[in-house]
């Protein structure tokens, strides 16, 4: 990076520059880093081996869990993206990028974008997975994103020109929307957020807008809490309690377990004891019933996780889900030191930075044995996309939601002008992207069959799930 690259980089958040200069800054940066260069994916020959980031990435895990792992990341190569960040990190440290940093998601797919109620019990859309967020390049969640499109779009088995186009939809709504909150105040960035109803309304399909009006108002309807109540619980004497439903839900058991379920209750108080007083005034009404271990998605396979039941004296329930926090796959592909000491902070602190509106329970913890935890409601009102019913017309419409919900997450703590300057009005930046895309998801799969060797081998351990 040059003294000229440098000097722009460091006048990013000038009080004295008008959003005018900043604009012109982020235009004068494309000379340095072309527009189109973003569109480059060439693997280096010294490119680390995808097989031992994955045995890296188990040190710490649970060994019993890892089969379930490696049993859900082999079910497609979009399976095996979802649980392969590590990998994408250091690829991503391999490609160009404009120098500017701001807070990033880290694991910026299309699945960890969802509809959820809001302290005030309103529905928004944004993102809602912030295990590995980290400062760093503003592309890396942008080709994340937009890879993450490309390849799910085969596994669903649309053509690569419908592929190409989601991922093109992603990076063009992030640049119109980038623009938008560019002529925006900081303090009405940091107000706004996505309606999820409206956006649904944006919808051109009838038959998709019904469907997830449907989801919205069944969302709305049910407390939460009670509903998983009864499906979750059965009655032990005087005392509800989790049900298992192993391999996914259990009870830890033996010396092991007994040492598992003693930190989960020191956590468990420490986390109590963290919270502001008014959460803590609220939480004094419930006591901790039960808890237990839950195997949650696909990359945190293998980590502390699970579920506790709080149960208030007049038989009101709270579920709480607790997650180990570990260091961000991020950090080590970046040459910025992690400001937090506590990983469980840097994750609540990542979330609340980026996400419009956080879980009002939203919160970190440790244990005795120094690991790392965060605290947040089991669900909430959630709406997850449902990939399987979507046509190419309604990937597309979901594609420019999560490059819109990207913008306003990374105009919180980025430069919305600097940002607009460099992406411009015409489609050269989307190009780049989509092409990027493209050549990503053909890595993957790559990627994706060394994994299935690897496990032919051996080297790899599956199960089948129950």
């Amino acid at each position: 990076m040059d003294k000229k690259h440098t000097d722009i980089i460091e006048n990013l958040f000038d009080p004295e520059a008008s959003k005018a200069t900043r604009f012109e800054n982020g235009v004068a940066i494309r000379k340095v880093t072309p527009r189109s260069v973003h569109q480059q994916w060439n693997p280096s020959e010294n490119r680390e081996d995808p097989i031992e980031i994955l045995i890296k990435t188990n040190i710490g895990r649970l060994e019993n869990l890892l089969p379930i792992r490696y049993s859900r990341m082999m079910e497609s190569p979009f399976a095996f993206f979802r649980g392969a960040a590590a990998i994408m990190a250091a690829d991503l440290a391999q490609t160009p990028n404009t120098g500017i940093h701001l807070q990033l998601c880290g694991d910026c797919h299309l699945m960890n974008f969802g509809g959820f109620a809001t302290p005030e019990r309103k529905l928004v859309f944004d993102i809602n997975d912030f295990d590995e967020t980290f400062p760093g390049p503003w592309e890396w969640d942008l080709k994340r994103l937009a890879a993450s499109f490309a390849i799910a779009g085969r596994w669903r088995k649309f053509s690569n020109k419908n592929c190409k186009e989601f991922a093109w939809n992603v990076a063009d709504s992030y640049k119109r929307h980038m623009l938008e909150y560019s002529k925006l105040s900081a303090l009405q960035i940091w107000y706004a957020d996505i309606d999820l109803a409206k956006l649904i309304e944006l919808g051109a399909d009838e038959e998709i807008k019904e469907f997830q009006q449907k989801r919205i108002k069944k969302a709305s309807e049910y407390t939460a809490h009670e509903k998983e109540f009864a499906k979750m619980t059965y009655q032990d004497g005087y005392r509800a309690r989790i049900k298992d439903d192993p391999p996914l839900i259990f009870h830890p058991t033996g010396e092991e377990g007994k040492r598992i379920i003693r930190e989960a209750e020191i956590a468990h108080k420490h986390y109590i004891e963290s919270l502001p007083d008014d959460k803590k005034v609220l939480l004094s009404r419930y006591k901790l019933h039960d808890l237990a271990m839950k195997v949650v998605g696909v990359g945190s396979v293998g980590t502390i996780c699970g579920i506790s039941l709080l149960m208030s004296a007049t038989g009101e329930p709270i579920f709480l889900q607790f997650k180990e926090a570990r260091q961000s796959v991020l950090e080590s592909n970046l040459k910025i030191k992690n400001k937090y000491k506590h990983e469980g902070e840097r994750i609540v602190m990542g979330q609340k930075l980026m996400q419009s509106a956080s879980d009002m329970f939203l919160g970190w913890t440790n244990d005795d044995q120094n690991k790392f935890f965060y605290i947040r409601q089991l669900r909430d009102a959630k709406v997850k996309p449902v990939l399987e019913i979507m046509k190419a017309r309604n990937m597309a419409d979901y594609a420019k939601a999560c490059g819109w919900a990207l913008a306003r997450a990374h105009a919180r703590t980025g430069d919305p002008s600097l940002l607009s300057g460099y992406l411009g009005n015409s489609d050269e930046f989307a190009n780049a992207i989509a092409k990027f895309s493209i050549s990503y998801a053909d890595q993957n799969d790559k990627d994706y069959n060394k994994m299935l060797q690897a496990i032919k081998e051996g080297r790899l351990p599956i199960s089948a799930e129950i």
